[in-house]
């Protein structure tokens, strides 16, 4: 039998990246020996969001059973065998409202439950599985000219020889003072670390998700919420009257809500396929572009579903379109948006109707990840100057429940949204906390002490510089990420002003250094030398949004390990049929 058929993967983190990944190698034909999975925590399938290092039993996901991937069994499964003791709405499973968004805490132990499924599966195949849980990965080594490519590193007395490596280690929220600075949090995880009730203002900066996760285990630290004739209000505790939450924003706009959808979760055939994209590529200097895109995949779309509205944006660019978006979210108060879209969302759900522009751009967002790798710099810069800010607005998907408890919050008075420029910043106090500095509306400068100081923009990205497995760095099997300037006097033009990050090669030619790592379509890291790096793919998110611009969520996880499995099928295929060739060849010689 030929050894090199079976082959070993290691999957580097055993969060919902990992899950899915397992998912989509046992649904594809891989002639597998061994899945190794290492985790540095004692759960699987948790990761970060929806364990105890990112979720109290507040923190709800923004996701409901029906959009969930497809697992080997269903969330209405799962409940019929572990009705929920903790979470009311979850205690009977024939009861199930498949639109109510899933605590994280609950949802965690369901994709905990769905891994040791697949893990039974993989067994049942005939595949060892080796798990190592409390196991970090200090390095993975390349291993040049052996038939085992990587050797995973768990210390110096434990070394695993494998051909493949899928990198699923999830979030990273780096410390930069927290620890050192008391009051000072970079990040609000894990929500367990804030353990008292505090008797004084509290700076949050972002109005992300992130933001509500902080907002609400600091409430509920501070008071209860109590609903009261289906209202929900918030009750301070008298010990804690001085205390309230100030949420600062560059944009100054809180998370749109949820609404009714009427397609599916996410779907394939939103996207370009590799095959249209090189297609595309060639007829078009070798870029994708961003016109095209948002073309084919919004305004296409939304004029089959709602050509009304489509009607009245048909004309518009993309500058055009963000700025009728953003005119009545910038004349009107925050809170009175808020609650305004709260009532639009609530038809929405009551009438089974969808926000189709809403819902339309949720999935362009889905749809740009794979051919956002193929802009020009211009575009990305495009992007992320104009559509990038309504979208993450759009996509939050903020549950009605937390909506309601920012709302009672809101109306009894201990929060605010401050809009802050792009030219604010909060540094740390020598005496604790933090140190706001910012313009007001009149322009005047302001510096204001907070005696608690909480990061909460969100995942931030990390470069090659921050990669933990320093070996695959010494070799040069990762590089930074870099989009070429279609007009290269604009790259000139920058570079000599030293905006943005804009370099010049040894060849003259003008790149934008976008965040994080270069990968190709399959997630396949590309090496300095602009090659892929065989049996080597990166779905970390910290390493892969500057390629990836909408790189969260269960759905983006379940495409990207898609994309990965099917590269491996299609390289393993490769190989055992040029190794049947020279066997043929062979044999053809020994017959001669």
């Amino acid at each position: 039998m030929n050894p090199n058929i079976f082959k070993e993967i290691a999957l580097i983190g055993g969060g919902p990246a990992a899950l899915l990944s397992l998912k989509h190698i046992l649904n594809t034909n891989l002639s597998l020996q061994s899945i190794f999975i290492f985790e540095k925590d004692d759960r699987l399938g948790v990761g970060m969001p929806y364990g105890e290092k990112g979720s109290c039993k507040e923190h709800v996901a923004n996701i409901s059973a029906n959009e969930l991937p497809e697992l080997t069994g269903s969330f209405q499964d799962y409940l019929s065998r572990f009705p929920s003791k903790q979470f009311s709405d979850f205690a009977h499973a024939e009861k199930l409202n498949p639109y109510l968004v899933i605590p994280r805490l609950l949802l965690g132990d369901y994709l905990e439950d769905q891994f040791e499924k697949l893990i039974d599966v993989a067994i049942e195949k005939g595949i060892k599985v080796y798990i190592h849980k409390n196991t970090p990965v200090k390095d993975i080594i390349p291993e040049v000219g052996t038939n085992k490519r990587f050797k995973v590193k768990v210390d110096d007395d434990n070394v695993y020889n494998v051909d493949h490596v899928i990198l699923c280690t999830g979030h990273v929220w780096p410390v930069k003072y927290e620890g050192s600075v008391k009051g000072w949090y970079d990040s609000p995880y894990p929500p367990s670390k804030f353990k008292q009730a505090t008797n004084f203002p509290v700076a949050v900066r972002g109005t992300s998700l992130t933001a509500i996760d902080a907002v609400k285990t600091l409430a509920r630290l501070n008071g209860t919420f109590k609903e009261i004739d289906g209202k929900m209000i918030y009750e301070l505790e008298p010990s804690s009257k001085n205390f309230r939450l100030d949420l600062f924003s560059k944009g100054g706009f809180l998370p749109a809500l949820r609404f009714h959808s009427e397609d599916d979760a996410y779907s394939s055939e939103w996207t370009m396929t590799p095959q249209e994209i090189y297609e595309y590529k060639n007829n078009n200097e070798g870029f994708v572009d961003l016109n095209y895109v948002f073309e084919m995949n919004f305004k296409l779309p939304l004029q089959k579903k709602d050509p009304e509205f489509y009607s009245s944006i048909k004309n518009l660019s993309i500058e055009g379109f963000v700025k009728k978006m953003l005119s009545l979210r910038e004349r009107t108060d925050s809170f009175k948006l808020f609650k305004a879209e709260y009532e639009e969302a609530e038809k929405s759900i009551d009438r089974k109707k969808s926000i189709t522009w809403k819902e339309k751009l949720a999935a362009f967002s889905y749809a740009m990840n794979y051919p956002a790798k193929h802009f020009s710099a211009e575009d990305m810069l495009r992007l992320k100057s104009t559509l990038l800010p309504l979208i993450s607005i759009i996509i939050a998907s903020l549950p009605q429940s937390s909506y309601k408890e920012m709302m009672a919050l809101h109306e009894a008075g201990l929060i605010s949204l401050i809009e802050v420029d792009h030219e604010s910043t909060v540094e740390p106090n020598l005496k604790g906390g933090g140190n706001y500095f910012y313009k007001n509306n009149e322009g005047k400068a302001v510096k204001k002490f907070y005696q608690l100081f909480i990061d909460a923009i969100g995942q931030q990205q990390m470069n090659r510089e921050d990669f933990p497995f320093k070996s695959l760095i010494c070799e040069e099997m990762v590089s930074p990420a870099y989009l070429r300037f279609r007009d290269q006097e604009k790259g000139l033009k920058l570079y000599s002003k030293k905006e943005e990050n804009v370099v010049k090669s040894s060849d003259n030619i003008y790149y934008l250094n976008v965040p994080g790592l270069n990968i190709n379509d399959h997630f396949q890291s590309i090496n300095s030398m602009n090659q892929s790096i065989e049996g080597f793919y990166i779905m970390a998110v910290p390493f892969i949004g500057g390629l990836n611009p909408d790189y969260s969520g269960l759905d983006f996880c379940d495409t990207a390990a898609e994309r990965i499995i099917e590269s491996i099928a299609n390289s393993e295929s490769m190989k055992i049929n040029v190794e049947t060739l020279n066997t043929i060849e062979q044999n053809h010689r020994n017959i001669l």
